[in-house]
């Protein structure tokens, strides 16, 4: 195993789901294990600042990106850093926090495969891509109802912010080892509008468990909810695995058994009777839940920070 810390990078625009999933996956490693940063915190300026010089938090001028990466660095190495926090509900700063890398690190945020120096601190890259409908609702959602702003304020943010976005923001998915993206089910299906459908793409930059074996000409025969294809993404071949958020428990757990018989560590979490928190959703009226498309992303992720901590890192 190896001997210093194993990074995980989780990087997408502003409400992809980031936190949702960086949460998911802590629980699975064991929170006392797991240092979780958000990159948000290396912000240049306040909310006040940023509106009057009228720029978004998604430019990298906008942020501290050369302390940034020397925090990288320092975590890679298993060292401590001093690290700045800033406060979403008041939009100010609060008082910097010390911190020691536990035995897995999580970095989720805007700007993290931005520079290369950035990049090289990672061991596993995530790049979330939702549709850009589906964020904007989960943008006014959380914004509203956790940030204090009306609902025309996060649509003209929104707005406002498009061209960072563009600029510097989804040009990131480039650098990722897997691209997620949670999408809503076909309209007529029948689904439950909460439980998405996700979409991996595997890229070819890390070793991904090997899937063929649900692979045939006709599909997966573990049933339609849970498909394999062959794509090209940015001219390189890449398996693209589908799994519909109607999927059974009865389908996932032999995709959830190849995973863990590659990974003995992973067996511990491969039940989701045993390992319940894992894949959980809040719906709109509180109620809690179950997700399967999720569970397994978080699995599959899970899986590349062993499998790294497996070879040393």
């Amino acid at each position: 195993m190896s001997n210093r810390p194993i990074i995980l990078g989780i990087v997408g625009d502003s409400a992809a789901g980031k936190t949702t999933l960086t949460r998911g996956i802590a629980k699975i490693l064991g929170e006392e294990d797991v240092t979780v940063i958000c990159t948000d915190d290396y912000h240049r300026y306040d909310r006040k600042q940023r509106a009057e010089m009228k720029i978004s938090a998604l430019a990298p001028e906008c942020n501290y990106v050369d302390i940034m990466e020397q925090h990288f660095r320092l975590l890679r190495d298993g060292q401590p850093i001093l690290k700045p926090i800033y406060n979403h509900s008041t939009g100010g700063f609060d008082a910097p926090e010390y911190i020691e890398p536990r035995k897995y690190v999580i970095l989720e945020g805007l700007l993290g495969y931005s520079t290369r120096a950035a990049r090289d601190s990672f061991d596993v890259k995530a790049y979330l891509a939702p549709p850009e409908s589906l964020r904007a609702s989960w943008k006014i959602k959380r914004d509203t109802g956790k940030r204090g702003y009306t609902e025309e304020q996060v649509r003209e943010q929104l707005k406002m912010r498009e061209f960072d976005s563009e600029a510097y923001i989804r040009p990131q998915r480039q650098w990722s080892d897997m691209i997620v993206s949670f999408y809503p089910p076909e309209e007529g299906s029948g689904q439950n509008d909460l439980l998405l459908n996700v979409r991996l793409t595997l890229r070819p930059t890390i070793p991904h468990p090997n899937l063929t074996e649900i692979l045939n000409p006709e599909g997966s025969h573990l049933g339609e909810a849970i498909r394999l294809d062959l794509e090209r993404d940015m001219g390189k071949p890449v398996d693209v695995l589908e799994i519909d958020g109607h999927a059974t428990k009865e389908q996932v757990v032999e995709l959830e058994h190849i995973l863990c018989n590659e990974v003995p560590y992973l067996g511990q979490f491969c039940s989701l009777q045993g390992n319940e928190d894992i894949g959980k959703l809040v719906g709109t009226t509180g109620e809690t839940l179950q997700s399967y498309p999720l569970a397994l992303t978080q699995l599959m992720l899970t899986y590349h920070m062993l499998k790294a901590a497996e070879q040393g890192g």
